[in-house]
């Protein structure tokens, strides 16, 4: 039951971009179209999940024991910084048109604080190995799942008429500010109401 409750709490309650704001850059840069979108949820969805459960093992199986606590964070950097290169390293090969549409924001995964953020969460709220991995793959589901709402949106703005200083960018943080009214709506009382928390 504590896996669900983490899984809802990370996909719906406090979702990384519309909840605690992380994540903010790829969201409005990779936005623009559904593949992009897409691509990108999945890619930032296998680095925090992969991240969190090796990020886990190396500060319980090195950085604790050893007292090098200090070190999490740039420990915690270089293991995401290697997981986007594989990412990235895979993309090229296996899709080029999309790891051409990523551009830039691909590489920039790596300092995607919501992928940081879910590592140093997983340590602060003293997670299990299987917590922590349900935990990367829900703040992974849930910043996909924000990012495909907004392309999806942002797809049918470019057909509407949007007065000219909207256009753009200003319209999509105002609909991103709606969507994380919506998001807020969600609070602990739904895990309450399940039984859950």
């Amino acid at each position: 039951m504590r896996i669900i409750a983490i899984l809802l709490t990370y996909v719906f309650i406090n979702n990384f971009i519309l909840v605690k704001f992380l994540g903010l850059c790829p969201f409005i840069g990779v936005s623009k179209n559904s593949e992009s979108a897409v691509g990108m949820g999945l890619a930032v969805t296998f680095v925090t999940g992969t991240a969190s459960v090796v990020c886990w093992c190396i500060y319980h199986g090195l950085l604790e024991p050893f007292g090098l606590q200090y070190l999490q964070t740039i420990a915690f950097i270089l293991v995401i910084a290697a997981l986007v290169q594989l990412v990235e390293m895979v993309l090229k090969k296996m899709s080029p048109s999309l790891y051409k549409a990523l551009g830039i924001f691909l590489p920039l995964i790596t300092t995607n604080c919501a992928v940081l953020g879910i590592a140093i969460i997983n340590i602060d709220e003293s997670y299990n190995l299987i917590e922590s991995f349900a935990a990367g793959i829900a703040a992974g589901i849930g910043f996909t799942m924000a990012i495909i709402l907004m392309s999806n949106i942002r797809e049918q703005l470019e057909l509407k008429p949007v007065r000219k200083s909207f256009r753009g960018v200003p319209i999509a943080f105002i609909s991103a500010g709606i969507m994380a009214l919506a998001f807020m709506a969600f609070d602990n009382s739904l895990l309450t109401n399940l039984h859950l928390a």
